[in-house]
């Protein structure tokens, strides 16, 4: 199969769909592996990398997507990328689909197949394709949420984990998966006060037995939500519905009651985000205020540590990646129920229910593209 893999061109996006050592793993199995030129540079990956790896450098985006069967990237195709796209033509990458109408559309009029890692399952009910990503952002949040909570930044002036003689920062996690579990990792480890809020009563165990006295859990209702949430100094919004757009959690009306210069971090932002006031930025422009509450809302906080979030990645694309050009996309999807699960769009049809839900579209079911 040729495979193909190009430069993101998203905002401050710079990783890459296939590292060399990717690359060398598909030439070994006898794949041709087309790259543009400068992909890598953002991870310190140069054109020379790929090609002693037994890539062919191209010079152009349209070369790559003009020749190879399937695309591998890592952000969702902006308009441009989708304009090149070809019916039977595979494309490999995050999508977030259930929030972006004109993306669907555009993915559904070029008739490619379209896969996204997001929605990839395995054996115990985990998304292994996001949660490497997921762990990233969890700990980017408090990274960002502890700049944007300085003074300079509009922020309260607040340090999350206090000195001796002055309380820590208050911080509000809302949702105890992977990302809430990195983010409340992140935070109590620098001595913030915590609070975890989900609403399944086995992660909240499991958590508690995790951190101990080191943060605190609680059940995620509309009375304590808002009471953790008007107590914070961060309040990191970490929820998940897979191929869903995520439930408005905070409300507008909920910053009434918060701190002037607390600080929102929507890692849910992909998904449209869990704050009724949020709205997609970008690593050049990361936040916005409403109401003296500063909003942390980038779409792809994992491009920051570009490299670091691009290996982690690959280990986990990287064998599916492999599968489908080995067997063909049928065939891969045939054996795999969990790659199955990946198919968001096949020959102008929506395969993914919460994604045809959520944007009001026909569904069809997946296992009708293999026939």
């Amino acid at each position: 199969m040729i495979v193909g893999t190009v430069r993101e061109i998203k905002n401050h996006e710079y990783r890459v769909g296939l590292t060399p050592e990717s690359v060398y793993e598909l030439t070994a199995h006898g794949h041709r592996v087309l790259v543009e030129s400068g992909a890598g540079d953002g991870i310190g990956a140069h054109d020379s990398l790929y090609a002693k790896a037994g890539g062919e450098i191209v010079s152009a985006a349209r070369d790559v997507f003009a020749s190879a069967e399937m695309v591998v990237k890592v952000k969702e195709p902006q308009p441009e990328e989708r304009a090149m796209l070809r019916p039977g033509q595979i494309l490999y990458t995050y999508l977030h689909l259930a929030p972006d109408p004109e993306q669907t559309h555009d993915l559904v009029a070029s008739g490619a197949i379209c896969i996204a890692y997001e929605t990839v399952t395995d054996d115990h009910g985990g998304l292994p394709l996001l949660k490497p990503m997921s762990q990233v952002a969890g700990r980017m949040a408090i990274q960002a949420g502890a700049t944007a909570l300085e003074k300079a930044n509009g922020g309260r002036g607040v340090l999350l984990g206090g000195v001796p003689g002055v309380l820590p920062a208050k911080v509000c996690v809302i949702g105890g998966g992977v990302v809430g579990f990195n983010a409340a990792q992140m935070a109590a480890g620098l001595g913030a006060d915590v609070t975890i809020l989900d609403r399944s009563p086995e992660v909240l165990e499991r958590l508690g037995i995790y951190f101990e006295a080191r943060a605190k859990t609680r059940f995620s209702n509309r009375a304590n939500l808002a009471e953790c949430v008007a107590d914070a100094d961060l309040v990191i919004g970490a929820v998940l519905i897979p191929g869903a757009a995520a439930p408005k959690l905070v409300t507008a009306d909920m910053l009434k009651t918060m701190k002037k210069g607390a600080v929102l971090v929507d890692v849910a932002i992909d998904q449209g985000g869990c704050f009724e006031t949020s709205h997609a930025t970008t690593h050049a422009e990361p936040t916005y205020v409403i109401d003296g509450i500063v909003h942390y809302c980038v779409a792809n906080m994992p491009g920051a540590v570009a490299r670091t979030s691009t290996y982690a990645l690959n280990n986990v694309t990287l064998p599916h990646a492999l599968r489908i050009a080995d067997l063909g996309w049928k065939e891969a999807l045939r054996s795999d129920p969990h790659l199955l699960a990946g198919l968001n769009v096949w020959d102008g049809k929506v395969t993914y229910e919460a994604v045809a839900q959520a944007l009001d579209l026909t569904y069809t079911p997946a296992r009708e593209a293999l026939g």
